[in-house]
This record gives structure tokens, C-alpha cells and sequence, in this order.
């Protein structure tokens, strides 16, 4: 399987790990030569290239997609239209003309378009998916999720008021597929209706929280941005309510961040024994016995499924239809806010 990387920031990460797993990365290019020359030591034999076009004349299988935030739905198209399948990072779209063109070009495509949203696969959010997809909770009515920076004022600003840099440039509503995302996936619905708020309407930019009605009836709440005291820098937290119990990972630092909390309600069991236990994800291991740490695991899992995509048609892990919906989430509360809070209809390209 032969691999080009777009973008050699979080690509280069994304390359090391492609060939760990047995993929032959061959091409890869940025814009940036300082990156190209890191790349050229990391990954020896391998192609690069200044200009991405270059790749769509390279003898490639798949490409990895992890150029700046709001320019993926482009080049997505680009190599789908040459049969050359593709995983991309988030966001998948910043609009729905970007949306609709991309899904257009995937069901023309011989090639599969995978979404690498690796948040739906780390070990806390597997933990709550068994246990919802056991009933061991009941019916889903509410899901939270957080992804949240810890940093200081001054770090957000040189960030997030930095022109040339995608965080300057986004909206503050836009970075939502590490929250909505595994909310798709945990429930299986879709997004209907967002409304978003500012969390402090003095910095409207720097956090932001989004209330998303479900194709389901139930409720999500979306949190992301830059807020203090969460235990880790890139913090994930995901909390399910359900009819009959809750799961939720456990506000922790370190090794117990990947944990879950299970409740089941004592009116539920017949002999009024209410269970309440706290969950370890069970290590992942590769081939070779190698143990993957927590935080790489969700990487490791997207990039698996997508070598079973090309090589042996095995259905993308996140597919295009989720990977446009949780991005188009973001572009409704972006309206959302600017109409002052109101609720905006999630646009449904799905149906």
C-alpha cells in the first residue's frame, strides 16, 4: 500500500506511524522547507515535494490528508477523482458547497473517503460505546463532550489572533469533530438543530459551547476551545445520560483519563442493587508486541481501518456522511452566533 502524506506537521506523526503498521509511505510534501528537511530525515526515501499537486502524479494507492484545518475538502476531491483513496483530518468542510461537492466526488470515486477522527477511538470513548451498545444505561438522552486547551492568555492570543496560522482564521464554533464525532458515533444519530454561545462574551473566540438536538429526540452539548484547570492540555471528556444509568470518563489526570464510570440505577435491577464501578480500557498491543500508549491508540485504530479500506474493502471506520456532519455542525453554530444564539437548522446532506 503506498502512502503520500499532505502536510508535515501532524502528517509527519501521522507517517510514522503508516509505515510502523507496514504502510510504504512514498511521497510527501509541505510548503514549509524546514518541514521538508525534518521529514527528509525522519522518512529517508521518501519523495518531497513543495506543491500537493505533485502527488496526483505520483503512483500512490491512498493519501493522508494533514494539511491546515480549513483546506481539506479541496484536495479530498482532487484525489478522489483520481481513484486514490483518502484519509482526511478534520475538518472535512467549512461550508456546504464544500459539502456537497465533497460528497458528489466520493460517490463518483472508485475510492473510499475516511474520515481519520481519531477521538471517536480512544480508549475512554470505546469504554461508554460498549457500554451503551449493551443497553446498560437505557435509552441515550443526553451526551456531553469537552475538548479543551489549558493554556495561558497569552499563548491563545499569539494563537488564535494569529492571521497566518488556521486557528486565526476559523471561526470559534468550527473546531467541533473531537466533540461531535464521538457523539455521532455514540449515539448513531444525527445533528438537527445547533445553537451556540460564547462562554465568556468578553473573549467570545476563545471557548465556545453548542447545544445540538439529535435526529434521535435527545440532546448534545458540545464543549471546545481554551478554558483553565482541566488536568491535561488537550483534554477529552465524554459523558452519556441514559434512561436507566450513566457513562461517563472520569475527570482525571494521567492513566485514569481513559477511564470510565458506569452507573446503573438500583430501581432497575430486581433486587434494588444499584451498581456503580469504574472501567479500565484493556491495552492495545501491535503485532509485534509493542504496547500502544493511550493517547496514540485512537491514531493507531483510524489508520488500521483505513489499510483494511484499501486493501481489502473493509467500509471506512468514519465515513464521509459522519465526517460532513460533525463538520457542518460547526459551520451552523457559526451562524448560530452570529444571529445572536439562535437556533440554525444542521443542514442534512445525508438523506
Amino acid at each position: 500500500m503506498r502512502v503520500g502524506v499532505v502536510g508535515l506537521k501532524m502528517g509527519l506523526y501521522l507517517a510514522t506511524w503508516c509505515r510502523r503498521l507496514g504502510m510504504e509511505v512514498v511521497a510527501a510534501c509541505d510548503r514549509d522547507p524546514i518541514r521538508r528537511a525534518e521529514a527528509a530525515d525522519l522518512l529517508p526515501r521518501v519523495a518531497l515535494f513543495e506543491d500537493w499537486s505533485a502527488l496526483l502524479r505520483y503512483d500512490l494507492d491512498a493519501v493522508v490528508l494533514a494539511n491546515d484545518f480549513d483546506e481539506h475538502a479541496p484536495l479530498a476531491i482532487a484525489f478522489l477523482e483520481r481513484g486514490i483513496h483518502v484519509l482526511s483530518e478534520s475538518a472535512a468542510c467549512v461550508d456546504e458547497r464544500q459539502a456537497t461537492a465533497l460528497l458528489a466526488a466520493e460517490r463518483r470515486s472508485a475510492a473510499t473517503y475516511s474520515f481519520a477522527e481519531n477521538y471517536v477511538f480512544h480508549p475512554h470513548v470505546q469504554l461508554i460505546r460498549n457500554a451503551v451498545r449493551a443497553g446498560e444505561i437505557g435509552r441515550v438522552t443526553l451526551v456531553e463532550a469537552d475538548y479543551l486547551h489549558g493554556m495561558s492568555p497569552d499563548d491563545v492570543s499569539s494563537l488564535i489572533g494569529d492571521p497566518s496560522h488556521w486557528r486565526g482564521r476559523i471561526e470559534p464554533t468550527a473546531y467541533c469533530t473531537h466533540t461531535l464525532s464521538p457523539i455521532l458515533a455514540l449515539t448513531g444519530e444525527l445533528p438537527t438543530e445547533v445553537t451556540a454561545f460564547p462562554i465568556d462574551s468578553t473573549d467570545s473566540r476563545a471557548a465556545v459551547v453548542m447545544l445540538v438536538r439529535l435526529s434521535g429526540g435527545g440532546l448534545a452539548i458540545s464543549r471546545h476551545g481554551f478554558l483553565q484547570g482541566e488536568p491535561d492540555s488537550h483534554w477529552s471528556w465524554v459523558s452519556v445520560r441514559g434512561t436507566e444509568g450513566l457513562a461517563e470518563s472520569v475527570r482525571a489526570s494521567g492513566s485514569r483519563a481513559w477511564s470510565v464510570r458506569v452507573r446503573k440505577e438500583g430501581w432497575t435491577d430486581r433486587n434494588g442493587v444499584t451498581r456503580d464501578e469504574e472501567r479500565r480500557p484493556a491495552p492495545l498491543t501491535l503485532s509485534d508486541g509493542t504496547l500502544v500508549e493511550p493517547k496514540a491508540e485512537g491514531t493507531v485504530r483510524i489508520l488500521e481501518g483505513f489499510r483494511a479500506c484499501v486493501e481489502t474493502g473493509a467500509p471506512p471506520l468514519v465515513p464521509v456522511g459522519q465526517a460532513v456532519a460533525a463538520s457542518l455542525v460547526g459551520v451552523a453554530g457559526a451562524r448560530s452566533l452570529r444571529d445572536g444564539s439562535r437556533p440554525v437548522s444542521a443542514p442534512n446532506l445525508l438523506l
